[in-house]
């Protein structure tokens, strides 16, 4: 039984996904896409498995999922390796993919990779998407490490605790006069349904969680607007366009200065967020993990096990 994986038949199906095309991949490769083709098949015929989806652009199944994220890691321990072992070139920085989401991104996250050594000379790749989605940019081996809503480590992964995001249900004051009389005189769940909301892109469900713990299963209502950066968000809110969550570092300022207020000041939607990051002994991934759990435990709200 065969149970090795080849390296060269390992980098080539990672270049075949990271190009798109087997064409592609033979060109940065410098080899024939004849070449590439059978390394590829080579290496599902020693799995026993279908690896790629031969679409345009070329796809990994979930099996090409495992082979994949491990080449990236292997790639990644390499590199670690010839930096410890002066042969990194002329300097040749070390790059890392990290998954955030916007509102981290937007607020505590920026700060914490200021902390992490200039001498280590890294070059940060961020990959924006909602912290409920993270964990698949992971599990298809895109990205070393994630900020993420899920305590289930992705398989190869490590995870730890960062705390909660808090997020307030805010509206502008003339907003909150119009939609709900300010402050409301009916219960909140009553008048919910009908009012605008802001929603950062349909995999935003924070605002029907919120409604939905108020009005049941109705959630909130059908008149919503997608604003899908952070700052946009908040910016729709304070306009009054509509309600909506915003993460309370966010919100606290706006509170003070009379341009947002509380729809509802005994309720608040916290969402717990996790680091998850690849098995590996790398001194750049130990850095940025420890300098994301550092600011995260200045700025979030301590969560179970955080």
């Amino acid at each position: 039984m065969m149970t090795e994986l080849p390296l060269d038949q390992v980098r080539t199906l990672l270049a075949v996904v990271d190009e798109g095309t087997f064409d592609a991949a033979a060109a940065a490769l410098h080899v024939t896409p004849s070449a590439v083709s059978q390394r590829v098949k080579a290496l599902e015929q020693r799995t026993g498995r279908v690896l790629l989806m031969r679409t345009k652009p070329v796809r990994p199944t979930e099996s090409g999922e495992v082979v994949v994220r491990f080449a990236r890691q292997l790639a990644r321990l390499e590199r670690d390796a010839r930096g410890e072992l002066g042969l990194t070139g002329s300097g040749e920085p070390t790059r890392l993919s990290i998954a955030v989401n916007s509102d981290s991104l937007a607020t505590w996250f920026l700060p914490a990779l200021t902390r992490v050594p200039e001498e280590l000379r890294l070059c940060f790749e961020l990959r924006r998407e909602d912290q409920d989605h993270t964990a698949t940019l992971l599990r298809e081996g895109l990205v070393m490490a994630a900020v993420t809503s899920s305590p289930d480590a992705v398989t190869g992964c490590s995870v730890r605790a960062l705390g909660r995001m808090r997020y307030l249900p805010v509206a502008s004051p003339g907003f909150a006069g119009r939609w709900f009389g300010g402050p409301p005189k009916t219960p909140l769940r009553d008048v919910i349904g009908d009012a605008p909301l802001v929603v950062f892109d349909r995999n935003d469900g924070l605002q029907d969680d919120f409604a939905r713990a108020l009005r049941g299963e109705r959630g909130a209502g059908p008149l919503r607007h997608f604003m899908p950066t952070s700052e946009g968000f908040v910016d729709a809110v304070v306009a009054g366009m509509g309600w909506g969550m915003v993460p309370e570092v966010q919100a606290e300022p706006l509170l003070r200065a009379g341009r947002l207020v509380n729809l509802a000041p005994d309720r608040a939607v916290d969402v717990p967020l996790f680091w998850q990051q690849w098995k590996l002994d790398s001194p750049a991934l130990a850095a940025v993990a420890a300098a994301v759990a550092a600011v995260a435990a200045e700025t979030l709200a301590p969560g179970p096990g955080s």
